[in-house]
């Protein structure tokens, strides 16, 4: 099933079961985030289907949830190889499905428009397949994390190119370069829905368009690990819970720009996003979410790091009393 969050004229939030062109709204002020962690977001689903069908275009979608945390991956080996130039793919993304924590404050939906991140002028989109949990957990097995999956949803890591690369030569980050917009939606289908390979994997049509021109196709299944290995990795010496969001990372073939720069295709050809572009991403099964790039808020003034000035004397180690 579809489970939406929905804005309505009167201003409030309903979350509903979308079916066909309709969408059945709950009469409880309730959220997508309260079934996953009471454990009733099927129930509720199936109750859903009682109330009387509203039209879509007559409400406006919201992000399905707010999640409370971001994991997103980078499970798509040829989306890897593009971005580093075509130089190879590193021996260390093969041992284990490496991730970052993405801003889950940063959250937008389906038909939001998303700000130009302060300072920037390379945005750039990436295509993604996000699972969301359902049954927390920790250490979990592989079979334990792709039960623990309550579905999955459209992801859009919007990315700040320029600031990216000049904050990763520090050694941390992305950090503000993927710190403005995340864009979920248009809503979450349950795991149900849909039935893995033998190995686990997904295989369901990717398609991303800038300004209504494909720029990039490919299939969910060409990622390096499945969804229940991913969660599996997340939990380890931890716990995933009801609610958060894994990213299964930029899918390749052209599933961000950055990936085609990488391979050749010219800025000039392709440039980066700016305000009025257009994206529309779509994954066989889930939907299509579009989004507008609209400007953004100028950037506070931040002076440069002082340089540590060396000629201060140093604290007497003699004069340290031990404990």
């Amino acid at each position: 099933m579809r489970i939406a969050t929905a804005l309505l004229d009167d201003g409030s939030v309903r979350v509903g079961r979308v079916v066909d062109d309709a969408v059945h709204l709950l009469d409880a002020p309730t959220t997508v985030l309260d079934l996953l962690r009471d454990g009733t977001l099927l129930d509720a689903g199936r109750d859903a289907l009682s109330a009387r069908p509203v039209a879509l275009d007559s409400v406006r979608l919201l992000a399905p949830l707010q999640p409370p945390t971001v994991r997103d991956f980078v499970s798509f080996e040829e989306h890897v190889e593009g971005m580093r130039n075509l130089t190879g793919v590193p021996e260390a993304w093969y041992a284990a499905p490496a991730f970052y924590f993405s801003n889950p404050y940063a959250t937008l939906g389906p038909a939001d428009d998303v700000p130009m991140p302060p300072g920037s002028a390379v945005l750039d989109f990436e295509l993604e397949v996000a699972a969301v949990i359902g049954r927390g957990g920790r250490d979990l097995t592989p079979e334990q994390g792709t039960a623990a999956i309550a579905g999955f949803t459209i992801l859009n890591d919007w990315s700040a190119r320029d600031l990216q690369f000049a904050e990763m030569q520090v050694g941390l980050g992305p950090a503000k370069g993927k710190d403005t917009a995340t864009t979920l939606g248009p809503w979450l289908v349950t795991a149900d829905e849909f039935t893995p390979d033998s190995e686990g994997f997904l295989d369901l049509a990717l398609t991303a368009s800038v300004d209504g021109t494909v720029v990039g196709s490919d299939l969910l299944s060409n990622m390096g690990w499945p969804f229940g290995d991913l969660v599996a990795y997340a939990s380890r010496g931890t716990e995933v819970r009801p609610g958060d969001v894994l990213g299964s990372g930029t899918c390749g073939h052209g599933g961000c720009l950055g990936e085609l720069w990488g391979r050749g295709v010219s800025r000039d050809e392709l440039p980066p996003l700016r305000p009025g572009s257009v994206v529309t991403l779509e994954v066989e099964g889930i939907g299509t979410m579009t989004n507008r790039v609209v400007p953004g808020a100028e950037p506070t003034p931040i002076p440069p790091a002082r340089v540590r000035p060396r000629t201060r004397p140093r604290p007497s180690l003699s004069a340290v009393r031990p404990c």
